[in-house]
């Protein structure tokens, strides 16, 4: 008898990452699944260990797509192209990181939403980019991250999974998943700016807040804004990329 095997880990374990996730082994709403190990979602990339670095060499990994503004990339650093060599490409879905006034509001999930709803319209390009060049020959595996791996990072996920015909519940859960990691997110940010403690304990609120509320209500903000997230794809201008990334993405269970 064939012993069937058990699918890899969601979480993909690395010394300088802490929200670094697999996309896969999702099902869609036709019955089949999303591929494992082609589809990654991520925090920052600028601290990977050797041994991280050995590990996305042995993944195979073909591509990052940075969501980061392009201060972030130069103040912290960027994915070590010269060591894993990949397709790099910054793609930044917003111009600034929230204010100061504006951190209190992020524990609101509602002004949450209506910011991820921000990022797909003021964001469009960049995300029309990620998907085309997602969806291009030999991009996959590939990873889309930003600094903390929720917010940026989960509206491209939740966008690609949605396109790919993931439910709702699951994109949710997926989204979710964030809240284990933003304490360890916090803790890692409090020592690398030991000198800045008070100033990245100001960031808590944008850092730790990931309720379900908010996915729940961005996608439904989407759909009554756009009809449906075909429609959305066609306004994105994506459609035949969704195409190839069902191809390339999905199979049967």
């Amino acid at each position: 008898m064939t012993v069937p095997l058990s699918p890899p880990s969601r979480m993909v374990v690395l010394d300088g990452c802490v929200n670094f996730r697999d996309l896969g082994g999702y099902r869609t709403a036709d019955g089949r699944q999303t591929r494992w190990r082609c589809m990654f979602r991520a925090d920052g990339l600028n601290m990977l260990s050797s041994d991280d670095r050995t590990q996305l060499r042995d993944i195979g990994l073909a591509t990052v797509i940075d969501l980061r503004t392009h201060d972030e990339a130069e103040q912290r650093g960027s994915f070590p192209v010269d060591d894993v060599p990949v397709r790099y490409l910054g793609l930044p879905l917003s111009d600034v990181l929230p204010s100061a006034e504006e951190l209190p509001s992020w524990e609101e999930a509602s002004y949450v939403t209506s910011r991820y709803f921000q990022l797909v319209v003021q964001g469009a390009p960049a995300l029309t980019r990620a998907i085309e060049a997602l969806a291009d020959e030999g991009a996959l595996p590939a990873v889309l991250h930003c600094s903390a791996g929720k917010d940026r990072t989960g509206v491209l996920s939740a966008l690609l999974l949605a396109f790919l015909g993931v439910p709702d519940e699951t994109i949710v859960e997926d989204y979710a998943l964030s809240a284990l990691a933003m304490e360890a997110l916090l803790e890692r940010l409090k020592n690398e700016y030991s000198e800045s403690v008070e100033a990245v304990s100001r960031f808590a609120p944008a850092i730790l807040n990931v309720v379900p509320e908010t996915m729940v209500d961005f996608l439904e903000a989407i759909r009554a804004e756009y009809g449906s997230y075909e429609a959305l794809a066609d306004t994105l201008g994506v459609s035949e990329a969704v195409g190839r990334l069902r191809l390339t993405l999905l199979e049967d269970v």
